[in-house]
């Protein structure tokens, strides 16, 4: 049987910012090489969003930030979200795979989302088959199917199920 770790010293792992990464992108690079805030694909405009899906007050439709800065948001951005998650995690048995997918899932639907999720219950009672399973309930955006969160949730869910 799997050990996994039970204190409140879990982090994100490299599999949990590549799936970041992946699903992110760093869209909207420019000719010189930086980056422009773009619109929520979802809703057309706010949350405004730049580098690696960032958002926040400080992101407007003419923010315009260089790869280290979008490098340095993502990696501040992820570590606030798996400290929030370890938070709601308490004591709860969780692999470092489950704990990147419920980081990665978290720092797409937001904390609030996650913590007040079926997913996230299941999961604290150890019912894990079952929180895998929710995953694919979180693929829409302002009421419809997206294909891009579809696939998102596949492959955090396919992470979440991995063996350590």
């Amino acid at each position: 049987m799997a050990s996994y770790p039970t204190s409140s010293a879990r982090t994100l792992g490299a599999a949990g910012l590549a799936l970041i990464k992946r699903f992110e992108g760093c869209a909207r690079r420019r000719p010189d090489g930086t980056f422009a805030a773009y619109p929520d694909p979802a809703s057309g405009g706010a949350p405004w969003t730049i580098g690696w899906g960032s958002t926040g007050p400080d992101i407007t439709p003419t923010t315009i930030w260089t790869q280290a800065q979008c490098d340095a948001r993502l990696l501040r951005d992820a570590s606030g979200f798996a400290t929030r998650i370890d938070g709601l995690l308490g004591h709860a048995a969780t692999g470092q795979n489950q704990f990147d997918a419920l980081v990665t899932l978290g720092y797409n639907i937001g904390i609030r989302n996650l913590a007040g999720s079926t997913l996230l219950a299941k999961h604290i009672a150890g019912d894990h088959a079952a929180a895998q399973a929710q995953f694919g309930r979180w693929n829409r955006a302002a009421g419809q199917v997206m294909s891009g969160l579809t696939k998102r949730r596949a492959a955090e869910a396919a992470l979440y199920g991995q063996k350590e």
